[in-house]
């Protein structure tokens, strides 16, 4: 039952006339999403390459646009896999945030 609200997050980038990366604005949505906790395979999995899942929100897949951050209460998690597992759930993976700052 998807009734955790979640805020979805999609940073707005652009690039100066030097090259230099330049954070304008953030993008985001509330949505509902269901809570559940990661997976073993997938924690070890993850582990073995340097990434640290915590959490898994549940998703209608029509809702996803891209976004890269998830605020769930007053932390924010960066999205570091999507999986679809059919045509009505979409997973969004994710792990904390150091300092609650995502550079994209």
């Amino acid at each position: 039952m998807r009734s955790t609200p979640i805020f979805l997050i999609y940073k707005v980038i652009e690039e100066n006339e030097l090259g230099d990366v330049i954070h304008k604005d953030e993008i985001k949505r509330e949505i509902l999403a269901e809570k559940k906790s990661i997976r073993q395979s997938e924690f070890y999995q993850a582990a073995g390459n340097g990434l640290k899942p915590e959490l898994t929100f549940i998703i209608w897949p029509h809702e996803y646009q891209g976004e890269t951050i998830v605020e769930y209460g007053k932390k924010r998690y960066k999205v570091i896999r999507v999986y679809e597992k059919n045509t009505k759930e979409l997973e969004l993976i994710c792990e904390g945030l150091v300092n609650q700052h995502a550079g994209s």
